[in-house]
């Protein structure tokens, strides 16, 4: 007869034997999802033993951890930005250093964007972001992947926000009408070299969409094709906001000086690498 501790304990030890980082608090999200109790509750029960009816139900997620698939699609969610998306194989998982590029544009900004153009979504999470932090803003909201947009409107109505983010498929800018500025483009484009996704992390390269990590020409072929796209669809004074790889920017300030921006800067992650391009037209 095994406690909840004892199987916490057991499924820690476990996790960290496959190589899975803080396992402990790995094994605690996936029991208390199993047994539908928040961690708080899973302390003040660490001495209740479970029935093996409760058991069948934690050991499936936890062989689907050990095999390395991303704790966040077998919770099925995440908390990102002071969101809750949800999130699954369609789309990347949203990550900490794109919260980063939220942070950066909302610094960067000295009015608030009434248009903004969110490129290649995903999960929605980046355009959700910002239409609660800009109420007033009217936000498109772009993917090439019917299967990804539909993820995108799962979240979008979840948070209530589908009479203010538009969905559309379009490869970049292709399918958006003609003469539609916007104050604002956003875009964290697949970036990383194919030798970059080969060496990450099993979570990544085996269980997330390649066709949203990796790009060609050295990771810079979706970058140079929304920078050349940029300065049509962007108001006088607009900015294009972009996460990048961090050995891109030289190409990159070359790059958004012959499209015409008048200007273009780098912006530093949260381990002071240059990880975000900003252009203003």
């Amino acid at each position: 007869m095994a406690t909840l501790l004892d199987i916490i304990q057991k499924t820690a030890d476990f996790l960290t034997k496959k190589g899975v980082e803080s396992a402990r608090l790995n094994a605690e999200l996936l029991i208390g999802h199993a047994l539908g109790l928040k961690r708080m509750q899973l302390y003040l029960q660490f001495e209740r033993v479970l029935a093996e009816s409760e058991l069948e139900r934690i050991r499936p997620l936890v062989k689907r951890r050990s095999l390395r698939e991303p704790l966040q699609y077998i919770l099925g969610e995440t908390e990102w930005s002071g969101l809750r998306l949800k999130v699954d194989r369609r789309a990347l998982i949203p990550r900490p250093e794109t919260e980063f590029l939220i942070e950066k544009i909302v610094a960067s900004l000295p009015v608030c964007p009434t248009k903004i153009l969110d490129l290649g979504t995903g999960s929605g999470a980046i355009a959700l972001a910002l239409a609660k932090l800009y109420p007033a803003a009217n936000i498109t909201a772009v993917d090439a992947n019917d299967d990804t947009l539909a993820l995108a409107t799962e979240n979008t109505r979840a948070l209530e926000l589908d009479g203010r983010v538009t969905l559309l498929r379009s490869d970049w800018f292709a399918a958006l009408p003609a003469g539609a500025s916007y104050d604002l483009i956003v875009a964290n484009p697949p970036y990383l070299t194919t030798d970059e996704t080969a060496a990450a992390a099993p979570e990544v390269r085996e269980y997330e969409p390649m066709a949203a990590l990796a790009s060609a020409d050295g990771g810079m072929d979706d970058l140079c094709k929304i920078i050349a796209g940029a300065p049509a669809f962007l108001s006088p004074g607009g900015l294009l906001a972009m996460e990048t790889g961090i050995d891109h920017h030289n190409a990159l300030k070359i790059l958004v000086s012959a499209a015409g921006f008048v200007r273009g800067e780098s912006l530093q992650d949260m381990t002071r690498r240059d990880r975000f391009f900003f252009a203003w037209r």
